[in-house]
């Protein structure tokens, strides 16, 4: 394929709303494809409508990421239609604890880790696997994990820190655990001209962020935007937020 025929194009797990939606939007205002995931194919083809209304080339992709036969579908579909990949950004993702600070850890439902741990890292690692060999074909790939700055460690070792008192245990752990497979992979990617990132998008007003939450889906989507249009010299194995550097 010539670099004149050559599309950008992007896919975007949980993205028919919030900020998933609005990480498409920009992304589509640069000129990518846009493949948008949805659980639910109806509510994903309403919102890539509205984007094509907006000039953009959205297509809608049911992906539940806890089912592996709709990773599957989706590899075969990027594969048949493109070839390539340009962009994976792992954007759905759950949190099932109910309030910030009236969690206890050691009365967390097992039932309710192992499915905020599904959703948020082995999910995440099954698409990210199946959709490698497509990743691997564009010029330059970029993947996207989008974490949480509650994932952040050693913030939440740390007596004063913006959030030592947001014990969320399951929902913690499963974006600290996002953060190594981050690492690990941009590691094993580190001759490639693939970049791996995690990225914080900030506490934005989304299903999952609240009304209280001070950040719009536009901004949120920032920090998913820049890690996925990196340059060549841009980093690799990173945890940010708005171009900033988040400690692990």
């Amino acid at each position: 394929m010539s670099d004149n025929s050559y599309k950008k194009v992007a896919l975007i797990s949980g993205a028919n709303k919030g900020i998933g939606f609005e990480t498409a939007r920009q992304l589509g205002k640069l000129g990518y494809v846009i493949l948008l995931g949805s659980r639910d194919a109806l509510k994903g083809e309403v919102a890539a409508r509205q984007l094509r209304g907006e000039g953009i080339d959205a297509r809608v992709v049911k992906l539940d990421v806890n089912r592996q036969s709709d990773i599957d579908a989706a590899m075969k579909c990027v594969e048949k239609d493109f070839g390539h990949l340009d962009v994976l950004v792992n954007n759905a993702g759950v949190m099932l604890e109910k309030g910030w600070t009236t969690n206890t850890t050691s009365e967390t439902k097992l039932e309710n880790l192992r499915a905020t741990f599904e959703a948020n890292l082995f999910a995440v690692v099954s698409l990210t696997t199946a959709l490698l060999p497509m990743l691997k074909k564009a010029h330059a790939a970029r993947i996207v994990n989008v974490s949480s700055i509650l994932g952040s460690i050693s913030m939440q070792a740390t007596p004063g820190s913006p959030t030592y008192t947001t014990k969320l245990f399951a929902y913690n752990a499963s974006k600290a655990a996002l953060n190594m497979f981050t690492i690990h992979l941009a590691h094993e990617l580190r001759k490639t001209k693939i970049k791996v990132n995690s990225a914080h998008p900030g506490w934005v007003k989304t299903d999952l962020g609240g009304s209280s939450a001070p950040m719009s889906a536009v901004d949120g989507a920032k920090t998913e935007v820049m890690l996925a249009t990196l340059p060549e010299d841009g980093p690799t194995g990173g945890f940010f937020h708005m171009g900033e550097a988040i400690a692990w």
